[in-house]
């Protein structure tokens, strides 16, 4: 009922011990907390918090005009709802290595269990678009100290985007990933990979856990799990899969109105109002006031 019993200091340290397992760690992108919740029900190993989700849901595009407040906000409504650690994309952090610091502690405050941070310049943009540009290696590093400095649960993981691949080149890329390990990251999410061999050849230039960024429509091929935890990768995101399967099927639903003038057509592939309830735990809030539900399902769809 109402939040997960599962408190942030719990899940950082559960993040923690998946990771030091070198399994291979499914974590599909919410784009709200009811889809954070249906992640854990299919027994999923995290949730992570796109912030081209948050543009998105926002009506904007991912070019760096959401601000730490909503990211933040929506990042504590997706967390506490679900008991499986959350990842989330904190952009280049909001500013200069100070303002790195205060998204750290409040986006831990925020209940996440991790985040990352990139080495773009701002404004920046969805990391498979051309056209990128990247800050110099000092500017990189002192956002990732920042960030490790300002933590104040040390199971918090920070992890380092490198978007360089697509600027410099797969060497300039391993380079600085490298780097960013020097400077205190806990992983390494390399954007943009080509190739499976160059995940591989990022996974061998680092001794810290990488990410695989499985988002459609983008520069990498749509790996299996098999493939990627063949070569070791240890994370892998669906950042806006779950969004653009939901609006993707909102907008069959419009069509279907517009077209018939009901709905009828497509109420098949809707959710059931039985289960929409089982997810929320209708019965959780019945138990404790009945005064909230006193009602049951049955001959309901």
């Amino acid at each position: 009922m109402l939040y997960a019993q599962t408190d942030p200091a719990a899940k950082r340290a559960q993040l923690r011990e998946r990771l030091a397992s070198g399994e291979l760690l499914r974590v599909p992108g919410a784009f709200n907390p009811l889809s954070a919740r249906l992640i854990q029900d299919k027994g999923f190993d995290g949730v992570y918090i796109s912030g081209a989700v948050i543009s998105a849901d926002l009506g904007l595009p991912d070019i760096g005009l959401t601000t730490l407040t909503e990211v933040a906000g929506r990042s504590q409504q997706i967390s506490r709802m679900t008991d499986l650690p959350s990842l989330v994309d904190a952009d280049t952090g909001f500013g200069e290595p100070m303002n790195v610091a205060r998204t750290v502690q409040t986006l831990e405050d925020a209940g996440v269990s991790g985040l990352h941070i990139e080495d773009q310049v701002n404004p920046k943009r969805c990391g498979h678009l051309d056209g990128k540009a990247v800050v110099d290696t000092d500017t990189a590093l002192k956002r990732i100290r920042a960030a490790v400095a300002a933590r104040r649960d040390p199971n918090l993981l920070i992890m380092a985007r490198t978007d360089i691949r697509a600027v410099d080149g797969l060497d300039v890329a391993m380079d600085r990933a490298k780097q960013l390990v020097d400077a205190g990251a806990d992983a390494i999410f390399p954007e943009a990979m080509k190739d499976l061999g160059e995940f591989e050849a990022m996974r061998n230039a680092v001794d810290v856990p990488i990410l695989a960024n499985m988002t459609e429509f983008g520069k990498s091929e749509l790996f299996t799990t098999t493939q990627l935890s063949n070569i070791g990768v240890n994370i892998v995101i669906y950042p806006v899969t779950l969004l653009r399967s939901a609006m993707g099927a909102a907008e069959r639903t419009l069509d279907a109105i517009n077209a018939d003038g009901t709905q009828q057509a497509v109420v098949g592939e809707m959710q059931t109002r039985a289960r929409l309830y089982e997810l929320l735990d209708y019965e959780s809030y019945n138990a404790f006031d009945s005064s909230v539900f006193n009602f049951t399902l049955d001959n309901h769809f």
